[in-house]
């Protein structure tokens, strides 16, 4: 028997343990938080300061450093835990009870009667008929012969909407699906090979058909146009005992690269600018 009921002792320990702990408000919820302040300040912290020192230094956010592993303070003091925040609606129709007891119908409100427009256009015409033309003139008219619109007229000016058909359907169309199976399976890849296959097999055809024309001949026109004209050249002048004097400087690698600089030079004469034919071209 003892062991039995040692049994059952622990049986019902562990189904107290097993069972939720069931916490209040103020365990769960951590405690309002509030700005800082001088008690708050320790030896070490991040905010502590050298001489006068007051609370309201702690509430301004651009003076208030952040501490090692905390959340940076915002200096805003925030309610208790029994404050509710947001906007509560009172609810004056009765709530779920009154909706299940008994529906309260919608009464029509008394509509006013629509005051109708002036018409201007008729009581400006009967004032220039009676020979009305001031502005203290037009008043007066206007408060003796109140012409309005009737209802008929304004239907007539008030445009009504276009006709839609019956199975219009508003709103933005649906992205169509995306082929996932034609991705998986490489489909545009294989399109576009053939693509460029047959645009290939396209210029093939192309350059088969092509005739071929015959040798070209040239005429005189562009036989002129590729014509250079001859330039003569005069001879540099020299003093006569610098004449059988040597250059001292050359600065092209061999001589025949030199004769190949002096033809282009004599050939390119023509359309150069200066003394020297040496200057811009005389035509782009």
């Amino acid at each position: 028997m003892p062991e039995a009921r040692s049994s059952g002792l622990d049986l019902t320990r562990w189904r107290k343990q097993q069972q939720p702990v069931r916490r209040t408000v103020s365990q769960v919820c951590p405690p309002p938080r509030r700005p800082l302040t001088v008690a708050d300040i320790r030896p070490g912290m991040e905010n502590e300061r050298l001489g006068v020192v007051r609370d309201s230094m702690f509430q301004n956010p651009l003076i208030v450093k952040a501490e090692l592993g905390k959340p940076r303070e915002r200096s805003y003091s925030l309610p208790g835990i029994n404050f509710n925040y947001g906007l509560y609606i009172r609810g004056l129709d009765g709530g779920v009870p009154e909706a299940i007891g008994r529906w309260n119908v919608f009464k029509q409100q008394p509509t006013c009667p629509h005051e109708l427009t002036r018409n201007y256009i008729a009581m400006n015409r009967g004032a220039v008929k009676a020979g009305l033309v001031t502005a203290r003139e037009n008043l007066l008219y206007r408060q003796l012969n109140d012409i309005r619109i009737s209802d008929q007229d304004d239907r007539r000016l008030k445009k009504e909407p276009p006709p839609l058909p019956p199975n219009m359907t508003f709103g933005i169309r649906a992205r169509p699906s995306t082929p996932f199976f034609d991705l998986l399976q490489h489909r545009y890849l294989q399109l576009w090979v053939q693509e460029q296959k047959a645009t290939q097999k396209a210029i093939k055809l192309e350059k088969k058909q092509k005739v071929v024309l015959g040798k070209l001949y040239e005429t005189r026109s562009s036989q002129l146009r590729k014509y250079k004209p001859p330039v003569k050249l005069d001879t540099l002048w020299h003093m006569p005992h610098f004449q059988k004097v040597g250059r001292h400087l050359d600065t092209f690698p061999t001589e025949a690269d030199r004769q190949r600089a002096l033809k282009a030079h004599r050939e390119e004469c023509a359309v150069r600018q200066g003394t020297r034919r040496m200057g811009n071209y005389t035509h782009p």
